[in-house]
C-alpha cells in the first residue's frame, strides 16, 4: 500500500502561506520605502479577500512608488522567502501512524515555492519523495497522472495499490481515477463546498486526517 499526499490545503493551510509571503513582502517595502509593516500587510490582506489579482501592483499604486521591476522584486520575494507554515495537527499525527508506509507526495505549483513549502514543514525528511509537477513540465501538472504513474514505477506496483489523498475535486481525481488508483477527498480548505460530478469527485471522502486509519483504508480495499 501506498500513500500519496497532495500539499496544500490537504496538509497545511495554504492561507499560512499567502500570509507569510505578504509579510516578507510588507517588511521589505517597510525597509526601503517606509511604508508600515501592518498597513502594507493589511492592504494585501484586504485584497486578497476578494480575488488574488494584481495585489503588488495594487499596493505599490496606492502609495504612489509602482515601479514594474519592484512589482518584479514583490514577487520574488514572496516566492523565495523561507514561509512560517505548519502541518494541520491531524496531518503531522497522520504521517506518524503511517510512517512504516511509501509516503509520497504530488503538487502542482512554482518549483521553488513548493519546494520552499516541503522543507518549511519538514516533509522532506518525512516522505520517500515530493514530486512537484512542474518539474516535469506543466503538461505533466494535476490532471495528468505523469508523476502518479512514476510513483507506481519506481514502487513496482499497480495503481490500486496507490491511495491519493488531496482536496481539489476540480484536478486532483479526475486524471487517475480512470486509471485504477484510488482516491481520498479531505474535505477541508477553499473546496470544501464544492461538489463536483462523479467524473471529478474521489471515491471516497473523509472530513479531516484523523479518520485516515489502516481500518479505513482496509476497507475501501475490500469494495473495490
Amino acid at each position: 500500500m501506498i500513500l500519496v499526499f497532495d500539499l496544500d490545503d490537504t496538509l497545511y493551510e495554504e492561507l499560512t502561506f499567502v500570509k507569510s509571503g505578504f509579510r516578507a513582502v510588507a517588511v521589505y517595502l517597510n525597509e526601503h520605502y517606509s511604508i508600515p509593516v501592518q498597513t502594507g500587510f493589511e492592504f494585501m490582506l484586504e485584497k486578497i479577500s476578494s480575488g488574488r489579482g494584481r495585489i503588488f501592483d495594487d499596493l505599490l499604486i496606492h502609495h504612489r512608488i509602482y515601479k514594474q521591476q519592484l512589482v518584479q522584486k514583490c514577487v520574488s520575494i514572496y516566492r523565495l522567502h523561507r514561509p512560517e507554515i505548519a502541518l494541520h495537527l491531524e496531518a503531522d499525527a497522520c504521517l506518524e501512524r503511517f510512517s512504516n508506509y511509501p509516503l509520497y507526495i504530488v503538487t502542482d505549483g512554482n518549483k521553488m515555492v513548493q519546494n520552499n513549502k516541503i522543507k518549511a514543514l519538514g516533509l522532506d525528511k518525512r516522505v520517500k519523495f515530493c514530486y512537484i509537477t512542474h518539474r516535469y513540465g506543466i503538461k505533466n501538472a494535476k490532471p495528468s497522472p505523469y508523476c502518479f504513474l512514476k510513483i507506481c514505477e519506481r514502487e513496482k506496483v499497480t495503481p490500486k495499490e496507490v491511495f491519493y489523498i488531496a482536496d481539489n475535486p476540480h484536478k486532483d481525481f479526475v486524471g487517475i481515477k480512470p486509471l485504477g488508483f484510488r482516491t481520498i477527498r479531505v474535505m477541508q480548505g477553499a473546496y470544501r463546498e464544492i461538489r463536483l460530478s462523479s467524473d471529478y469527485e474521489a471515491d471516497n471522502r473523509i472530513g479531516t486526517l484523523d479518520e485516515l486509519t489502516e481500518e479505513f483504508l482496509a476497507t475501501i480495499s475490500a469494495h473495490r
